[in-house]
C-alpha cells in the first residue's frame, strides 16, 4: 500500500455501525446494498487494491480486514508491504513495522463522512451522501456516493454489486488518485476475538499524534 493512502483508508473503513433503516427502493444496487445490511452487526474478509496516481503509475495491495459494531475496524495490509490499521472505538492507529512508527488519532475525525456506513447504517447514508444508480458495468450493479460536505476527502465512492453483496469499490480523491478495492470471502457475523482491536505499540516504535492522556512520550529503544 502507498503509505500516503492510509489517511484515505482509514476515513473509508471507520464505520460507525448501528442500525438498519430501510431505504427507499431506486434501483436495483439500492436494493443490493439493503439486502447486504440486513443485520449485519461485524464482517470479516479479503481485500486486493489498485491504486493509481495521477500520472498513471499504479500500485497494488492486499490483505484483509475485519469491522464489528460500534466503530470498530481492522485493516491489514499483508503485500507488497506490511502495515496495520486499527479502530478501538476512540482512536485510529496505524502502524508501519518498515518505519517502526506509529501514528495514532482521535476516532471521531476520520468518521465524519464514510462511506462504508452504507453498510449498516442506511439512514445515515442518505443524510450524509447522494446517492445515485450508475448502471450495470464489469457484471456488477452500481452505486455513487458524492459526500454532502465540502470539507470529503473523496471526490466520490462507487460500490459495486453482486449477488452476494458488495464486491468492490471505487474511489477518487482530491489528489486525483483512484483505488479500485475488490473485496472476497466475506463472513457475516463471525465471532471476533477483542483483542483484534486492542493496539498496543510494540516496543522501540515512535509513536507520534494525538495520544491516550496516559501516554506522554514516543516509544523508544
Amino acid at each position: 500500500m502507498n503509505r500516503l493512502r492510509s489517511a484515505a483508508i482509514a476515513g473509508l473503513f471507520a464505520l460507525s455501525l448501528g442500525s438498519i433503516a430501510q431505504a427507499a427502493d431506486t434501483g436495483p444496487a439500492r436494493a443490493r446494498l439493503d439486502a447486504f445490511a440486513q443485520g449485519l452487526h461485524a464482517i470479516s474478509g479479503n481485500f486486493n487494491q489498485t491504486l493509481t496516481d495521477p500520472n498513471g503509475k499504479v500500485q497494488t495491495s492486499s490483505g484483509t480486514l475485519v469491522v464489528e459494531a460500534p466503530r470498530q475496524f481492522r485493516w491489514d495490509t499483508l503485500a507488497p508491504n506490511k502495515q496495520t490499521l486499527v479502530a478501538d472505538g476512540s482512536r485510529i492507529w496505524i502502524y508501519d513495522p518498515d518505519l517502526e512508527q506509529v501514528t495514532v488519532r482521535k476516532q471521531d475525525a476520520e468518521e465524519a463522512h464514510s462511506p462504508l456506513t452504507v453498510l449498516t447504517d442506511l439512514k445515515q447514508l442518505d443524510k450524509d451522501f447522494k446517492v445515485t444508480e450508475q448502471g450495470e458495468r464489469e457484471g456488477l450493479n452500481w452505486l455513487r456516493l458524492t459526500s454532502n460536505s465540502p470539507d470529503s476527502q473523496f471526490n466520490y465512492v462507487d460500490l459495486g454489486f453482486d449477488a452476494n453483496g458488495l464486491a468492490r469499490m471505487q474511489f477518487k480523491d482530491q489528489l486525483g488518485s483512484l483505488s479500485d478495492i475488490r473485496f472476497s470471502n466475506w463472513q457475516r457475523n463471525p465471532p471476533i476475538p477483542p483483542q483484534d482491536f486492542n493496539f498496543t505499540p510494540p516496543k522501540g516504535a515512535d509513536v507520534i499524534g494525538d495520544l491516550p492522556e496516559l501516554t506522554t512520550q514516543p516509544l523508544k529503544n
